[in-house]
């Protein structure tokens, strides 16, 4: 067998557990290898012993190509709409039976581990804006919480020291290549002059909440300005350096 072959045989399990809830995931690597460059498809199972909140779905370097909405009975296709040669049907019938396989896992994992310590890892979250801040025009907020295990994660929004509840959304959470896990929350947004908004991060593995802080800073007409005239000046000095560079050469030439 070659090497690239054993490498493309790598197949990863990670059991973490505790007393009031365990979790298996069976995550299935695959190297893809080109003349060039490698690519790595992931696959993802997850279940807990109470059998809530399951995850399936597959990552493509980084970027999901599906997940199981066990919600609505249906595998939804996240990459975008040129990308429709990518396809998985009858996907969900197949993770119905992938999940009764996590669930027996986890029982037996369960039984000859006797309950060991689960691992934590506390999150760890930033906060900033979606596109460049106006004063006075419609933003999002997004709160990125990662590295976090085991999910999930609680989020909470507030303006001025008031906790807000309108326009504020939580995805799914998404699995990292090092088993943890990442999620996104967003704010809507009209940032004034002195708003102050911060996002509060509670999770198992943090002793208390994790806030962000994030204040608007706008540009000024002045700073505009400002900037203006510190690139025509930059500019202006480079084209001298150059030009007096140019001079400099043809007159040793000359001598």
């Amino acid at each position: 067998m070659t090497q690239d072959l054993k490498k493309a045989s790598l197949c990863c399990l990670k059991l973490r557990m505790n007393y009031s809830m365990l979790t298996i995931l069976l995550l299935g690597s695959v190297c893809v290898f080109a003349q060039v460059e490698a690519h790595l498809d992931n696959y993802v199972i997850a279940c807990q012993t109470n059998f809530t909140d399951p995850e399936d779905g597959a990552v493509l370097d980084g970027d999901e190509k599906y997940f199981v909405d066990f919600i609505n009975k249906e595998t939804v296709m996240t990459l975008p709409d040129f990308a429709n040669k990518w396809g998985a049907p009858g996907h969900y019938q197949s993770a119905m039976a992938q999940l009764e396989i996590c669930k027996n896992n986890l029982k037996v994992a369960v039984q000859a581990e006797q309950k060991p310590p689960e691992a934590i890892d506390p999150p760890e979250s930033t906060i900033y804006s979606m596109y460049k801040v106006v004063q006075g025009e419609r933003n999002t907020l997004i709160c990125f919480v990662n590295n976090f295990y085991p999910p999930p994660v609680k989020v909470r929004w507030s303006k001025n020291n008031a906790e807000v509840k309108e326009g504020v959304t939580l995805s799914r959470y998404y699995p990292n290549s090092d088993f943890t896990f990442h999620q996104f929350s967003t704010l809507s947004v009209t940032p004034e002059e002195g708003d102050l908004y911060s996002c509060r991060v509670e999770h198992k593995g943090l002793s208390q909440p994790q806030t962000k802080i994030w204040e608007p800073e706008f540009q000024t007409e002045s700073d505009m300005a400002e900037t203006a005239f510190c690139g025509i000046g930059l500019t202006l000095g480079l084209l001298g350096v150059g030009v007096g560079t140019f001079f400099l050469i043809k007159g040793n030439n000359c001598n």
